[in-house]
């Protein structure tokens, strides 16, 4: 198993500019666009990054790799981002830092009760409070010496990413989605929207996540939530 903390050590290239070089962040999110934001924050701050867009593919890196950061989402396909955070802070002196992320309102204490050493708290865009969070959960002796903060920065990811995202969700809602697919699909789509600061495709995602809660018909929010991506996709996913 390779060791992404041995790594760090050996690397001496970290500054002010790059002060996470040499650390490898292993990133389990879903979302192309918000796994592209962490890729740009990543690179402006010298970090390595990898993906997993569920559990089982987290699974199968965590095999092979020791990353020194985990980021995982609370809401994946195959189940919740919290169970992965339990299982990786119980491991027997484990030396990875565990950060939880969500955009539900009870991300933060669901992510910190399961054993995570911090939260981002989507959308996650600012290079100084990226660097900031992974610097403090760093063990000290595995933190850079002598940096200084650096000027904050917000990274604005690629529209490709974005397009990619909706029209996973137009794929899953033309396949007439069961309360499963309906659960995850607002989920996914508010944290989308959190990400692309579209505040009307939030509200139409938590609106159907209610009903779908309340049991009191998701047609109508269906409806309004596929006409929404449709637009948005007729329009480059630029808004």
């Amino acid at each position: 198993m390779g060791n992404d903390i041995s790594d760090f050590l050996a690397s001496r290239a970290a500054s002010a500019e790059r002060p996470l070089m040499g650390v490898t962040v292993l990133v389990v999110e879903d979302s192309r666009f918000a796994c592209e934001a962490m890729r740009l924050l990543c690179l402006r701050s010298g970090a390595r990054i990898r993906r997993a867009d569920c559990l089982r593919s987290a699974h199968r890196h965590l095999q092979t790799y020791r990353p020194a950061v985990v980021i995982v989402d609370l809401g994946l396909p195959d189940g919740s981002g919290a169970d992965l955070i339990a299982e990786l802070a119980a491991l027997p002196g484990r030396s990875t830092v565990i950060l939880g992320c969500s955009g539900g309102s009870d991300g933060e204490a669901a992510a910190l009760a399961a054993g995570a050493d911090g939260f981002f708290a989507k959308p996650v865009e600012s290079l100084a409070a990226f660097q900031n969070l992974i610097l403090g959960a760093l063990p000290p002796d595995l933190r850079p010496e002598g940096l200084h903060a650096v000027p904050d920065a917000i990274v604005r990811p690629d529209q490709l990413a974005l397009r990619d995202d909706l029209t996973q969700v137009a794929e899953v809602l033309g396949a007439a989605p069961d309360g499963a697919a309906i659960d995850y699909i607002s989920h996914f789509l508010a944290g989308i929207a959190l990400g692309a600061h579209d505040q009307a495709l939030r509200e139409a995602a938590g609106s159907l996540a209610r009903a779908q809660r309340a049991g009191t018909g998701t047609g109508p929010g269906l409806a309004r939530v596929a006409a929404m991506v449709r637009v948005r996709l007729a329009q480059g996913a630029a808004f």
